[in-house]
């Protein structure tokens, strides 16, 4: 259920990508204009987050779930009402809002169904959503897009949206808040642990090095992610001279469909190097970021269509395995009754230093070079995203102490590492 949630989430995103050059057309539209269309979403996004993370960690979040995913439809179906430049920002900036609830709701009710043994593999299975949801926004909205034109393509994705939320309303079920852990010491009856205060949850996030330096690799990652969605549709039709529903679906298809394979692959081999060393995550996602470094070189300087599409696969492959791990290596080392404050932060720095600045910033340099180039240089970050993940190893086996230490003394919680592992 949160799986088809998800995909809607992230189809609704990335239907505007599809449709730049329409919009370019008809609202006349610099680059720097369509850059700030895909931050404008990141910005709201990640401001919301933080707040969105809270409430998450005080309420049933079965309904933060399904109450945004019912704001971001409406707003969705909204947009296709823009008239101009202007419209068209707020209302994206307004889905950034709607949206901003679904994941800290989402990875924190998975983290209690699943415990250190297979919280990779859920959380990489829930992420493949993310790769289809792209895939259909990005073909979908340019396909709707070249026959029907740019509105019906959000009205088309808002509507089903809304109907998927009133078929799943009395399904989704809310598992006991810190349920996998109490589970692993044999202590499930127990009741569920008290919630920390606000400024109980930000002291358990902030006296974590390795979340911190997790906080500040995802603002990488998210910086590389965003630039492969917001701009590669529009990358393809300029230098490779696709249609737009063709260049949509080879934006996305390929890396997409090799992300889907590198989160099953990293959610399996964290949860099994994790059940070794507790750096078990973060070498995942190190392997994943500094792989992705020369793909996306390749990316922005070939002129190839064979070595493009090999070069969006290896990306898509790499970037798949650091994402399998992006909120289960957090979860190791802050504790449950702080994982929706922990998954908002992560969004919030993620999206306004990442996802934010990357539309506007490649937009930037493509006005003055060429989107290719810009693309290129995206690898500088992955390598730095690769350096702090090898920073955080140093970390990792204190902060994960701590968090055990700190439940005991919150909740009366026995070890836990000790205790599932007999």
């Amino acid at each position: 259920m949160l799986w088809s949630m998800c995909f809607f989430n992230y189809a609704d995103r990335q239907a505007v990508f599809s449709v730049f050059p329409l919009l370019q057309r008809e609202m006349k539209l610099s680059t720097v204009e369509l850059g700030l269309l895909g931050s404008a979403f990141a910005w709201f996004y990640g401001l919301g987050a933080p707040i969105a993370g809270l409430i998450v960690d005080r309420v049933r979040r079965k309904t933060a779930i399904l109450g945004g995913l019912y704001a971001w439809s409406a707003i969705c179906i909204a947009t296709a009402l823009s008239w101009n430049f202007r419209s068209l920002l707020f209302f994206r900036a307004a889905e950034g809002c709607g949206e901003t609830f679904y994941y800290p709701a989402a990875v924190s009710l998975i983290s209690d169904y699943h415990g250190k043994a297979t919280r990779s593999r859920a959380l990489g299975f829930l992420v493949t959503s993310v790769y289809v949801g792209t895939i259909g926004g990005g073909f979908f909205a340019g396909l709707i897009g070249q026959r029907y034109g740019w509105r019906l393509s959000f009205v088309v994705f808002g509507g089903l949206g809304i109907v998927l939320g009133a078929l799943l309303h009395r399904s989704l079920v809310e598992p006991q808040r810190g349920y996998a852990e109490l589970q692993d010491a044999g202590l499930a009856e127990q009741p569920a642990l008290r919630k920390a205060s606000v400024r109980e949850s930000f002291k358990l996030i902030l006296k974590s090095p390795t979340a911190l330096l997790l906080m500040a690799t995802f603002v990488c990652a998210n910086f590389g992610a965003v630039v492969l969605l917001a701009w590669m549709p529009t990358y393809l039709y300029q230098r490779f001279g696709m249609s737009l529903a063709m260049a949509g679906l080879n934006a996305t298809l390929f890396a997409q469909i090799a992300s889907m394979v590198g989160a099953t692959a990293g959610g399996w081999l964290a949860d099994l190097l994790v059940k070794r060393t507790k750096r078990g995550r973060l070498m995942v996602q190190a392997l994943g970021v500094l792989s992705c470094a020369p793909f996306v070189l390749l990316c922005g300087m070939t002129h190839s269509t064979t070595w493009l599409l090999v070069a969006l696969a290896g990306w898509g492959l790499f970037k798949g395995l650091y994402d399998s791990n992006i909120f289960a290596a957090p979860f190791d080392v802050v504790p449950p009754e702080a994982r929706g404050t922990m998954a908002g932060l992560m969004n919030c720095v993620g999206w306004l230093g990442g996802g934010g600045t990357a539309p506007i910033v490649v937009g930037l340099i493509a006005a003055k070079s060429s989107i290719g180039f810009a693309i290129a240089a995206t690898s500088v970050v992955y390598c730095a995203a690769g350096l702090m993940l090898i920073v955080a190893m140093l970390f990792v086996n204190r902060d994960a102490d701590a968090m055990q230490l700190e439940m005991q003394r919150r909740h009366g919680v026995p070890d836990l590492s000790n205790t599932a592992a007999s």
